[in-house]
Formats: C-alpha cells, sequence, structure tokens
C-alpha cells in the first residue's frame, strides 16, 4: 500500500492549505483573496492587459479567471475598458482603489511568505524556493494555464 504522506502531491496540497489559511488570516481584513492579489497585481504591472494574457501572466485557467476580475471589478479595484479595435475583448487596469489595496496589502502578503517558510533555516529556505521554482517550470507546460511571458 502506498503511504500518501510521503507523495509529493499530497504534500504540496497540505502546503496548500496552510498557504491558504496564513493568507486568510493576514488579509482577510482586506477582502482579499491570494488569487485576487496575483490578478491585481499583475494588471497593476501590466495596464491595458487583457484577459486571457492575464491568465499567461499569473498561470491561473482563463475560463476561472472571469470571475476573479468580475469581483475586483466590483469591489472597485479594475475597471474593464472595450478595445478599440475590437470591443469584444476588454483590456483591464488597477484603479487608484485597487493601487492603494496593493500598496495597504503589500506588508500582509509578504508576512504570508515569511510565516509559510519560517520554520526553515535561511539556508533551507532557498532551496525550498529554488526546488519549487524549478518543479514549476518542469511541468510549465502540462497544466492548462501554464506561465507564458507577455510582452
Amino acid at each position: 500500500m502506498l503511504d500518501i504522506h510521503a507523495m509529493p502531491g499530497h504534500l504540496i496540497r497540505r502546503i496548500h492549505q496552510a498557504h491558504g489559511a496564513i493568507f486568510a488570516e493576514e488579509c482577510g481584513a482586506l477582502d482579499l483573496t491570494s488569487l485576487q492579489f496575483a490578478a491585481l497585481s499583475a494588471i497593476a504591472a501590466h495596464p491595458g492587459v487583457d484577459a486571457t494574457r492575464l491568465s499567461s501572466l499569473i498561470a491561473f485557467d482563463r475560463s476561472t479567471l472571469g470571475g476573479v476580475l468580475e469581483r475586483l471589478e466590483a469591489k472597485g479595484w479594475i475597471v474593464r475598458d472595450a478595445a478599440e479595435g475590437d470591443r469584444r475583448v476588454k483590456l483591464l487596469r488597477a484603479t487608484p482603489a485597487g493601487h492603494a489595496l496593493l500598496r495597504r496589502a503589500a506588508p500582509a502578503v509578504r508576512r504570508v511568505q515569511d510565516r509559510l517558510l519560517e520554520p526553515l533555516s535561511a539556508a533551507d529556505r532557498r532551496t525550498a524556493l529554488r526546488l519549487l521554482a524549478e518543479l514549476a517550470a518542469l511541468h510549465n507546460d502540462v497544466t492548462s494555464a501554464p506561465l507564458r511571458a507577455v510582452g
């Protein structure tokens, strides 16, 4: 019989659960999820990005991203404007309220990352991050939403 407690997928899922719990503790008062933070950060860094390119920037499934964008817009953190050449394409911009939220959230999001890795030594933190980044890159093309550079 296989020991699930030694399986990478099981361990990654448990770490993901820990991240979600810590993120909720640190950012819950901001009414912000980690996915909303990723999307809003990318939109702020790439004003005028469309949803398809955004999904590539944050490696998140395009079909699910629509609901995230609706919530960001409802909270007043982004606006979606029709593109001039194709009114079906919506270009995304962070609002002043969205930029302000990112500034307020940055310390809390840093605390989430610090708390997640806090039990490890400094050397083990660097190793863990390097190995996670390497695994993510090596498996990028098998995911439903691969990370892609947007130029």
